[in-house]
C-alpha cells in the first residue's frame, strides 16, 4: 500500500549547489515521501523564492526547469510582490541513497536539514538532482503558474517494468503534449514540441543507463564502492564521474572518479587546493618532478595553461573485473600522496622554499 507523507509547514532554509558550486539558499516550507513497504519510492520539495531567485533558477535551468519541457503559457507574468513556489522531486536514481538514511517523511526532512546545516557535500543537495514539477504564484486575480513535464508523471515509475506502470508513464506524456500544444498553437507549435520530445528522450535514456542492473559497469562499481563506503559524492551529469570532498591532516581539496568503459580504465584524482601562479609554475614543476621520481603507485600533473596540480592513480582492467579492493587501494593511496606533499607545495608556493629543500623536509 502506497502512503502519501507530508510534514507540517517546515520553515526552514536549506542550501543548494549549482553545478557551478554556487551556494543557492531557498526556503523549505514542505517536504513529501511516497512510502511503499516502509520504503521511501519518492521525496518531494516544495519551495518558496522571490521573483529574482525564480528568474536566476530560470535563466540557469536550475532544478532542471527547462522551457522546451514546460507547459508554460506565454502570457504568464509573475509580480515581484509576492513569493512564486516551485515544487520538486528528487531524481529516481538518488532514492537509494537516500533510503539508506531515511525510511518515512520526518527522517528524510532532518536528513536534508542536517546535510545543509553541516555543508557537506552531497547529491541530494545538488540542484541537478532535482526535477521541478511546477511553478505557481498567488495573485489578487487567483494563482498563476505552470506545470514540467515531471508533474504528468511519475518519475519512479521509469523503474518499475510492468503493464500498469507503463499506462500511467504513456497516459501522462499524452496528457503533457495535448496541454504543451493547447498553449502554444501558434507556427513554433511544431519546434516546440520536438524540441521538448528530444529533451524528454535524451533524459529517459541516460536515468534507464544509470539505473538498470543489466549494465552494471565500471562506474556503477565505482559508485557502489564510494556508496558502501559512505562517502558523499556528485554525479558530473553527462559523465561517467563523480565529484567528492575530502579532508586530510595538512588542508581539504576536492577529488574526481572516472571510469572509461571503452578503454576500460578507471582513473581518480586529488586536486591540489592552491592555483599556481605564472611566476611559481617552474619551480612546482620541478618540485613534482622531484615528488613522482619515488612515487609507485600515481602521478603528480600540473597543467601548464591554467596553474591547476592534481595528483592521479589510475588502473587498466581489461578483462579482469575492477573490485571495491582495488578502488579502495587506489583511492586511500591518492589522497594520502595528495596530504602528504601538500606542504611542500605551500612552502614552494607561499614561502619561497626552493623546490629540493621543500622535497626534503617531506621525505627525509
Amino acid at each position: 500500500m502506497d502512503l502519501l507523507e507530508q510534514t507540517n509547514a517546515i520553515d526552514n532554509y536549506v542550501t543548494f549547489i549549482d553545478s557551478s558550486e554556487f551556494p543557492l539558499k531557498l526556503k523549505l516550507i514542505s517536504l513529501f515521501c511516497d512510502t511503499k513497504q516502509q520504503q521511501i519510492q519518492e521525496l518531494r520539495v516544495t519551495l518558496q523564492v522571490s521573483l529574482e531567485v525564480y528568474q536566476h533558477i530560470e535563466t540557469k535551468s536550475l532544478f532542471n526547469l527547462k522551457p522546451d519541457i514546460s507547459s508554460n503559457p506565454s502570457n504568464i507574468k509573475f509580480l515581484s510582490e509576492s513569493n512564486i513556489i516551485i515544487e520538486a522531486t528528487l531524481k529516481p536514481d538518488l532514492i537509494p541513497h537516500l533510503q539508506q538514511q531515511a525510511n518515512n517523511t520526518e527522517e528524510a526532512a532532518n536528513y536534508l536539514l542536517h546535510l545543509s546545516e553541516q555543508q557537506l557535500d552531497t547529491p541530494l543537495l545538488c540542484t541537478e538532482s532535482w526535477l521541478a514539477l511546477s511553478v505557481k504564484q498567488q495573485q489578487e486575480t487567483g494563482e498563476v503558474g505552470y506545470r514540467t513535464f515531471w508533474s504528468y508523471i511519475n518519475p519512479s515509475l521509469m523503474l518499475e517494468e510492468n503493464n500498469t506502470s507503463e499506462a500511467e508513464l504513456n497516459q501522462g506524456i499524452t496528457n503533457f503534449f495535448e496541454d504543451l500544444i493547447g498553449n502554444s498553437f501558434d507556427s513554433a507549435t511544431k519546434e516546440i514540441t520536438e524540441e521538448a520530445f528530444g529533451e524528454i528522450s535524451n533524459f529517459w535514456s541516460k536515468l534507464t543507463e544509470d539505473i538498470t542492473e543489466e549494465n552494471v559497469s565500471l562506474f556503477q562499481t565505482v559508485v557502489n564502492f564510494f556508496t558502501q563506503d559512505d562517502w558523499s559524492f556528485i554525479r558530473i551529469q553527462g559523465d561517467s564521474a563523480l565529484r567528492l570532498f575530502y579532508e586530510g591532516k595538512n588542508g581539504k581539496w576536492n577529488c574526481y572518479t572516472q571510469a572509461r568503459e571503452a578503454q576500460q580504465q578507471f582513473l581518480f584524482y586529488s586536486i591540489c587546493p592552491l592555483q599556481i601562479s605564472e611566476a611559481k609554475r617552474m619551480a612546482i614543476a620541478e618540485f613534482i618532478t622531484r615528488a613522482n621520481y619515488g612515487l609507485i603507485i600515481g602521478n603528480f600533473e600540473l597543467d601548464f595553461s591554467d596553474g591547476e596540480v592534481r595528483y592521479k592513480t589510475a588502473i587498466e582492467v581489461e578483462d579482469e573485473e575492477l573490485s571495491t579492493e582495488t578502488i579502495k587501494k587506489l583511492f586511500y593511496s591518492n589522497v594520502a600522496t595528495m596530504d602528504t606533499y601538500l606542504p611542500g607545495i605551500i612552502d614552494v608556493i607561499e614561502n619561497n622554499i626552493v623546490p629540493d629543500e621543500a622535497i626534503s623536509k617531506i621525505e627525509t
